[in-house]
């Protein structure tokens, strides 16, 4: 054959393979746009229906102190549970994130080689443990030392805390990690070259260069804490009530969730009011994905 012409016959089974994968990319892409959007017009028209059906007004939705749907008159507010979310949250990451940020700093700056060799690969090993092995825990050892120290039945935001803490420590870590292996190593270099100790140089330059990477693993943890169900409704207590103390029973909008969907009617007030729960857990993650992205771009202008 012409060496021309199989030199345009190869260039034309190129082009059409080019064609076809940016085709197969293209339908992966739409399929799942619209698999995101149908999830989410769904959850929004089941959780409106408390509003539009039932004639609840969102304010006592969104405020209201008091939740028994099948009580006469029905009681559907969804504070106590968004205030047990928050509140968890909030806790598991502050305490979560300076022994997430010194595990990191410790494998990258300090002990790098003991870092890649052990400290990662059993962080990444926390990462996959399912979570109700986490809950197991909790009931078997933070639940009985919370009632020893503190009384009660042991149950309570501050169990779930600890909970949550072990379970966004090794996500929070691997992150960070990422965002201190991904700062410039002559920072590094020039700071140490103008005289500056490898503490100053990890405080004044490290950390802060990889501010923004820290900032969105604290959020992605604050993501996974905020969404955690069937490890927090173990330990947690599952009490609808408005917190009084980190020791009393509480509920967040995921153990309210797991516990009734299944056990309520679907068209009735009950079921729709989880709905609307689970509409609020939405907004809520979108929040957390926005707060991610708003990040990331925040570091990009810089």
């Amino acid at each position: 054959m012409d060496p021309i012409k199989e030199s345009l016959l190869k260039t034309s089974r190129k082009a059409k393979q080019e064609k076809f994968g940016k085709l197969v990319t293209f339908l992966c892409i739409l399929l799942i746009m619209v698999m995101v959007v149908a999830i989410i017009l769904f959850v929004s028209l089941k959780g409106m229906a408390t509003f539009v059906v039932n004639h609840v007004s969102p304010f006592d939705f969104f405020f209201g102190v008091n939740w028994n749907p099948s009580a006469k008159p029905p009681q559907v507010g969804a504070l106590p549970m968004f205030l047990g979310s928050f509140i968890v949250t909030i806790l598991a990451a502050l305490i979560a994130t300076p022994f997430a940020i010194g595990a990191a700093t410790f494998m990258t700056e300090i002990a790098p080689r003991t870092g890649k060799k052990i400290l990662q690969p059993v962080m990444e090993l926390l990462v996959g443990i399912p979570s109700v092995v986490y809950g197991f825990v909790g009931l078997a050892v933070f639940v009985p030392i919370t009632r020893h120290l503190f009384g009660g039945s042991g149950f309570g935001i501050f169990t779930a805390t600890l909970v949550l803490f072990l379970m966004v420590l090794p996500t929070i870590t691997s992150m960070t990690t990422d965002a201190l292996n991904s700062v410039p190593r002559n920072y590094r270099e020039s700071s140490l070259a103008l005289g500056a100790t490898q503490f100053q140089t990890i405080y004044k330059v490290v950390w802060r260069a990889a501010t923004p990477g820290i900032m969105t693993a604290v959020v992605f943890g604050m993501s996974r804490a905020f969404g955690e169900a069937l490890a927090v409704q173990m330990v947690i207590g599952n009490a609808a009530l408005m917190p009084t103390s980190l020791t009393s029973p509480a509920a967040t909008l995921t153990s309210i969730l797991t516990m009734g969907i299944g056990n309520s009617v679907s068209g009735t007030l009950e079921n729709n009011a989880i709905w609307s729960l689970a509409l609020l857990l939405l907004l809520m993650s979108l929040v957390f994905n926005s707060l991610v992205r708003w990040i990331g771009k925040r570091s990009s202008l810089k």
